[in-house]
C-alpha cells in the first residue's frame, strides 16, 4: 500500500493543478492525504478549499490542524487508510467468493468476527510505504519544528507494525536556483537515526509548486527511481543516490534558511 501525506499551509501558485496531480496519483494506486497546518488560528478560504479538493481527488482524507495536533493527525490518517484499503480488498474477495454483493454487516456473527480478525491481522502485517511531502514555503518556517516531531512520531508508529513499513521525505520548492520543484531528503528508510539529519537548509521562497511536486513524488513511488532508492545502501541507513529527476539534498532542510 502506498500513501502520500502532503503537509501545507497555503495555496499552490506554480505549475499543474495539485488536484489534477492527486487524481493521477490515485489512478496509479497511491492515496493522497492533505494536512493543512493552521496559521494564527486560520487558513485562507481558498487554501482550505484546495486542501479538500486535493484529498478528494487523491482518494484520501483532509484535515486542518494546529501544529500541536500534527503528529496525532498523521498517525491517524495513515492507520485509517490502511484499514479502509484492507476492508475494500476483503469486501471484494467476499463478493468474489459468495458471488453476490455481500457486505460485512450482512454476514452471520461467527463469520463476521472471523473477517474482522483477518482485517485486524492484515492491518498490522501488510507492507506500507508512506511518502511525506512538506510545503517549505516561507510561511511554513515557524511550523517546521512541529513537522519534525510529527515525522519522528510517525516513524515510531510505523516501526511498531509487523509488516514492512518504509518512510520517505520530500520538501518543496527545491533548490535555491529554483529549477527543481521538489527535493528529496530521504528515500525509503525504516531507520530512525536518519531523521536526525532532517531539516538543515531550506529554500524558502514565495512560490508553491504543489502540483509539480506531487507528480515528482508519484514518479518516485511508481517509476524507475523506486528501485534506485530501495538499494542495499538505503536499507543500511546510508544516504541513497539521487535520481536525475529528483534532487536529493545533501544538507537536508531546517537550519540555515535561504529566503
Amino acid at each position: 500500500m502506498k500513501q502520500i501525506i502532503l503537509i501545507t499551509d497555503g495555496c499552490s501558485n506554480v505549475g499543474i493543478s495539485p488536484v489534477v496531480a492527486a487524481a493521477e496519483a490515485k489512478a496509479k494506486g497511491i492515496i493522497v492525504h492533505v494536512i493543512g497546518v493552521l496559521d494564527a488560528g486560520e487558513i485562507g478560504e481558498l487554501g482550505a478549499s484546495e486542501i479538500d479538493e486535493i484529498a478528494a481527488a487523491g482518494g484520501g482524507m483532509s484535515r486542518t490542524v494546529q501544529p500541536s495536533q500534527l503528529s496525532q493527525t498523521m498517525q491517524m490518517m495513515t492507520r485509517k487508510t490502511v484499514v479502509q484499503t484492507i476492508q475494500q480488498v476483503v469486501g471484494q474477495e467476499l463478493r468474489s467468493i459468495l458471488g453476490q454483493t455481500t457486505k460485512l454487516e450482512a454476514l452471520p456473527p461467527e463469520q463476521r468476527s472471523e473477517v474482522v480478525r483477518v482485517i485486524d491481522d492484515l492491518t498490522e502485517t501488510a507492507d506500507l510505504k508512506v511518502a511525506l511531502l512538506i510545503d517549505a514555503s516561507a510561511s511554513m518556517k515557524p511550523k517546521l519544528p512541529a513537522v519534525k516531531e510529527a515525522i519522528y512520531d510517525l516513524q515510531l508508529s510505523l516501526q511498531s507494525r509487523m509488516g514492512e513499513s518504509l518512510l520517505s521525505v520530500f520538501h518543496f520548492p527545491g533548490n535555491v536556483s529554483g529549477d527543481q520543484e521538489v527535493e528529496m531528503d530521504f528515500g525509503w528508510t525504516r531507520d530512525l537515526a536518519n531523521l536526525n539529519r532532517l531539516f538543515y537548509k531550506l529554500n524558502m521562497k514565495g512560490t508553491t509548486p504543489t502540483g509539480p511536486a506531487l507528480l515528482k513524488v508519484v514518479e518516485f513511488m511508481n517509476g524507475s527511481a523506486d528501485d534506485t532508492y530501495r538499494s542495499k545502501h538505503n536499507a543500511a541507513g546510508d544516504r541513497p543516490k539521487a535520481d536525475s529527476r529528483i534532487r536529493s539534498s545533501e544538507d537536508g532542510i531546517f537550519g540555515d534558511y535561504v529566503v
